[in-house]
């Protein structure tokens, strides 16, 4: 799949479906009234005007606090914090799909490789625990919000693939689920999924977090004597199943919460004695600082060999593909508990216009019990409208061109303990990538 070649054209109302619309229930979902957004300008709240010479100012304080490892944008300036890793909430999507679309809707521009040196590619899996930071690490690497991302543990269900082309090497990294302690089939599958992406991986990115200063016992906050910090018995465990064939990077993420980053020393130390690692990488990838070093230490470690993917080739999966996952990217953010885990996506109909007209797409999202369904089409299907806008806005963004969405909800039993629905949903394919 490759990135749009234009923005997506924009009608002015937000709609949580197109076409015909209806109040009750047809194929298990509730649609209401058209416009799922109040009528009125894109694009969040304009900046207060401000003083040329204070504008200087503040410019000047932002260049002297920024990383000079963090990658910059096009326009030269300096990457914002989480902008390219589509983790805000539903609350501040209208301003940033904005953001989104001043930063490009392509990789990030890399300068040309030299000519005199051998081309490599390979395939890299990340790997690590849930919630530490490997979507947000694509799409930092990618400069486009790829992969979905949300705080909800066991977000990342299957290993997608994005295309960087780092010099003269092109890196295929591989986001893997986050594994774990299954209690589903399906977290046996995404387990399974991560494992797979791991062994058929020229080079493996082992991320995990620095510790949340929250957790952290207060003399150790406050730098008094007190007890190292010790890696995460869950990183042990996993490092020690990791085979030793392909080199292994490992990636510190997170270490933005921690303003005295002398308490990192130990944890770092302590890793570095737990197995041999081609290098050790601390970065912060929401504020895509010391992503770069990482595609450094890894393009040295791919192997030598033609491209295999278009320059211009952003991922191996069809549209369709983040048409769900952007839909439930949304159901994450909106809901809470047990829904978003017993919630899945999977495309009926999808049929793209032969010219310049709207991607039409259909969508049943399907549950465990009628409870989670009455949670996620909400009093007056406003819950419902709300996804549908906020995923129809980042599909737009993806496919640049205007799109129809229409969703249903269905109640599907156990369909998590189930290999044949898996199988149906899309899981349990034995795909890597």
């Amino acid at each position: 799949m490759r990135p749009p070649a234009r923005a997506p054209r924009r009608d002015s109302q937000a709609r949580a479906d197109d076409g015909p619309r209806r109040t009750g229930k047809q194929g298990g979902a509730a649609h209401g009234k058209p416009g799922g957004a109040a009528h009125g300008k894109r694009g969040g709240a304009e900046k207060a005007a401000r003083p040329a010479g204070a504008e200087r100012a503040a410019q000047k304080r932002r260049a002297a606090t920024r990383s000079p490892d963090a990658p910059r944008g096009p326009s030269g300036r300096g990457a914002r914090p989480g902008g390219g890793a589509a983790g805000r909430p539903p609350s501040q999507r209208a301003a940033g799909a904005q953001q989104q679309r001043r930063k490009g809707d392509g990789p990030r521009p890399t300068a040309q490789p030299d000519a005199s040196l051998p081309r490599r590619s390979g395939r890299v899996a990340l790997v690590g625990r849930p919630n530490v930071g490997k979507s947000t690490l694509l799409n930092a690497a990618l400069g486009h919000p790829l992969a979905i991302v949300s705080p909800t543990p066991q977000t990342t269900r299957d290993a997608i693939l994005g295309v960087v082309h780092h010099g003269p090497a092109e890196i295929a990294l591989l986001d893997t689920p986050g594994l774990h302690r299954p209690r589903t089939e399906l977290g046996r599958v995404m387990n399974q999924a991560a494992r797979e992406a791991a062994r058929s991986a020229d080079v493996v990115v082992f991320v995990a977090e620095a510790p949340d200063p929250a957790r952290l016992p207060r003399r150790v906050k406050e730098s008094e004597d007190g007890p190292p910090l010790a890696p995460h018995p869950g990183d042990l465990t996993l490092l020690a199943d990791l085979g030793s064939e392909a080199p292994v990077v490992f990636v510190l993420n997170k270490v933005d919460r921690l303003r005295d980053k002398a308490l990192l020393l130990p944890l770092l130390d302590a890793f570095s004695k737990l197995r041999e690692f081609a290098a050790i990488v601390p970065i912060s990838a929401l504020r895509e600082d010391g992503v770069r070093r990482v595609l450094d230490e890894v393009a040295k470690l791919c192997p030598e060999q033609d491209f295999r993917f278009e320059p211009d080739e952003l991922t191996d999966r069809p549209t369709r593909f983040f048409a769900a996952e952007y839909v439930r990217e949304q159901i994450l953010r909106a809901t809470k508990a047990e829904v978003p885990h017993a919630s899945a996506v999977q495309i009926e109909r999808y049929v793209e216009p032969t010219g310049e007209g709207a991607l039409h797409i259909d969508a049943t999202i399907h549950v465990e019990r009628p409870g989670q369904k009455k949670i996620l089409i909400g009093a007056g299907a406003e819950q419902l409208k709300r996804i549908g806008t906020e995923a129809r806005l980042r599909i737009e963004e993806l496919v640049g061109r205007q799109v129809n969405l229409k969703l249903w909800v269905r109640v599907t039993p156990e369909w998590r303990e189930s290999l044949q629905r898996l199988e149906e949903l899309g899981y349990n394919k034995g795909e890597a990538s």
